[in-house]
């Protein structure tokens, strides 16, 4: 017989509701300009940070990175984004202005309160 561990009934009180976080402030697209085109990347904060943090798990932060960049422009965006090519002084300035847009520091994570 197999023994299976009780889980709580769903009218038991939570520790936390994650459901309650909300977001504040305007979530509108960061927009650049290059190659001759304009550019649009969703804000940080509406993107999935599971899939960011799988990446960085399996393949480092150039992984993330990537990973990153093609979830805020979205596959099309991004398919010709990247044929356009980027310089690491570009990619370092684009990840700056698009920290300082979504109002994180380099390196810290989308879910990050900043105190």
């Amino acid at each position: 017989m197999t023994t299976s561990k009780a889980r709580p009934s769903d009218d038991q009180p939570f520790d936390f509701n994650l459901d309650a976080v909300k977001v504040e402030g305007e979530l509108r697209p960061f927009r650049f300009h290059f190659g001759g085109k304009r550019w649009e990347m969703a804000h940080r904060e509406t993107l999935d940070q599971i899939v960011l943090l799988e990446a960085m798990e399996s393949g480092g932060e150039a992984a993330a990175t990537l990973a990153s960049l093609r979830a805020a422009m979205g596959d099309e965006q991004w398919d010709r984004f990247r044929k356009l090519g980027l310089k690491s002084s570009q990619l370092t300035r684009l990840s700056q202005e698009y920290d300082k847009f979504c109002g994180t520091e380099p390196g810290e994570s989308g879910g990050s309160t900043g105190s």
